[in-house]
Parts: C-alpha cells; structure tokens; sequence
C-alpha cells in the first residue's frame, strides 16, 4: 500500500515555484525525495528556494521562467531534461490577481491576466508534453481556485481565468489519459499570500471569508503538500480530469450561523 504514494526518486517542475503555494509544493516535493526544479520570474527567489530544495537532499538546478513566454518555458524544460534526465510531474502554480469593478476592467488588465494565469498554463502544459508522456507516469497538478466555482466580488478575470483552469484540466484529462498522463486540479481554499494579502488581512472580504469556511481560520500553505503529494503518486492511477479541495469546507457550506 505504502508504494502507492512513494513518489521519491522521481523529477518534479513547479512553475510558479518560488513563492506562496508553489513554494510550499515545491518544498513538499523535495520533502518527499522528488527531484525537483522551482521556477519563477524573479532570480533572487529562484535562487532562494533552490538553497532550500538541495538542503533537502534532493537533485535541483536554480531556474528562472516567463510563463507569458513559450521560449523562457521552453528553455526551462530542456534545461530541466538535460539534469534531470526527464520529467515526470509538473505542477501550474503561476498566477496574479487584481480587484476593480467589472465595469471598469480594461482589455490589458483582462487580457494580461488570462495570459498568465491559462494561457501561461497551456503553454507549460504544451512543453513538457513530450517528457511527461515518456515518463509513462505523468503528472500535471494545476492549481485552480474557489473562484473556479463560485463569484468573488469585483475579481471578475480572475474567477473567469479560474474557470477557465478547471475546464483545461477537465479536457486535459481527458485527452491525454491515454498517453499515461493524470491531470488534476487542486482547488486552495482561502490561504494568505503575497498575491492576496492586501485583500484579506483585517478587511471586511477577510471577515466574511472567514466567516463561510466551517474551520474558521484561513489555511496554512503546507496544509496543502498532503493533497499534492497525492496528485502526484500512483494512488491517481484511476483518476483525471478533476479536483480535490482543500478549502476548510468552503464549498460545503451553506449557513454556518
């Protein structure tokens, strides 16, 4: 039973790696024995977590990449490919945010965020297609949100760009499965981190969040390695297309007054 979640030994890429939630992944990983590379946009932050993946004994090389960028993404898989000697997880953890009324949303704002946050991740997924599917045990994780499913106020591209994610998964995990490829979502309750803490720490969108997760608190980023861990192993053998939760019950609740 045990072997069904040993994923040590095998070669891991978080996109979006060096900070927030793709952090704490790409920190899990290495936990785990996962061979793993974090990228991000920013050198001094990919070197950081780099430093903090080989103290974990674990295979790494510091990587830096542009989502928005097919060659940057490229560069990083053969970059990966060449020290590694494959890949056999990659993990869609880039993303960004921004709150203005709808009505005032402009096409750069909107297009610019749905450039990141699906079309980056297509593009990931796209490039390490081929190392994946000669893995014969891939696995892709992307991160999808709340917003995949419910309104947030005033954050309309991001909820549609979250949307968007769960129905890449979904399609992805269809077509790919007989290529030996999983493709799963995991679905982050509400967790502060730099991207969203301006609009939570002691704000009124903080308080009534807090107020509809049956837990009562906001998550801690490594509450999140467990269910990540799992979309990685061999337990997923029967499993694609979908997603896991981990929301403090969020999406459960109803009147929790």
């Amino acid at each position: 039973m045990s072997k069904l979640f040993d994923i040590a030994g095998r070669r891991a890429v978080v996109v979006g790696g060096t900070s927030g939630i793709g952090r704490a992944i790409a920190l899990g990983l290495a936990e785990a024995g996962v061979h793993t590379v974090a990228s991000g946009t920013r050198a001094d932050r990919a070197r950081a977590v780099y430093g903090e993946i080989c103290e974990r004994g674990v295979r790494s090389i510091e990587a830096t990449c542009d989502v928005s960028d097919r060659a940057s993404l490229d560069a990083l898989r053969d970059s990966v490919v060449e020290a590694l000697g494959g890949v056999d997880i990659l993990v869609n953890c880039a993303g960004r945010t921004f709150r203005t009324p709808t009505a005032e949303v402009g096409d750069a704002e909107w297009n610019g965020l749905l450039d990141t946050n699906v079309t980056g991740m297509l593009r990931a997924c796209q490039s390490f297609y081929h190392p994946l599917r000669e893995s014969g045990r891939g696995r892709i994780v992307n991160i999808a949100s709340l917003s995949s499913f419910v309104a947030f106020h005033e954050v309309a591209a991001y909820g549609a760009s979250k949307a968007a994610v769960m129905a890449l998964t979904r399609s992805l995990g269809a077509e790919w499965a007989k290529h030996g490829i999983r493709t799963n979502a995991l679905v982050p309750g509400v967790f502060v981190t730099d991207l969203n803490r301006a609009l939570l720490d002691g704000t009124p969108r903080g308080r009534e969040l807090l107020a509809r997760t049956p837990l009562g608190r906001f998550g801690e980023t490594q509450e999140l390695i467990g269910a990540a861990l799992f979309l990685c192993s061999d337990a997923v053998s029967f499993i694609t297309g979908t997603s896991i939760a981990v929301d403090g019950g969020f999406l459960a609740s109803g009147v929790n007054q």
